[in-house]
């Protein structure tokens, strides 16, 4: 299944965009869009391991109260039950792939 990323990019001007672009019962792949001073709660998930990939532009990633910032071509991971986030706290657009292993179930 090939997929081009860029195509599904949408932005909303009140909040991040999540936008799945495939799952599986292993895992899912996710595309936020993440427009200037948009951000993801700091949260923690029990039993999904979840790696942020920076597609566009560049943000502040959180993750076991470590703060990381990351541009186009750079990953990080948040192993489960650590509590993670993100913040554009740039003033350009910033495209993040998501994969979450297992899939959430809603």
């Amino acid at each position: 299944m090939k997929i081009r990323v860029r195509e599904y990019a949408r932005y909303q001007a009140d909040r991040l965009a999540k936008i799945a672009l495939a799952t599986t019962p292993r895992v899912q792949l996710d595309l936020y869009c993440v427009g200037a001073g948009q951000s993801q709660k700091p949260h923690t998930h029990a039993d999904q391991d979840k790696i942020y990939y920076v597609v566009e532009g560049r943000g502040r990633f959180s993750v076991g109260g470590r703060d990381d910032s990351l541009s186009a071509g750079e990953a990080i991971l948040a192993p489960a039950g650590v509590e993670h986030g993100l913040l554009n706290d740039g003033t350009d657009r910033l495209l993040v792939l998501v994969v979450v292993s297992p899939p959430p179930t809603h």
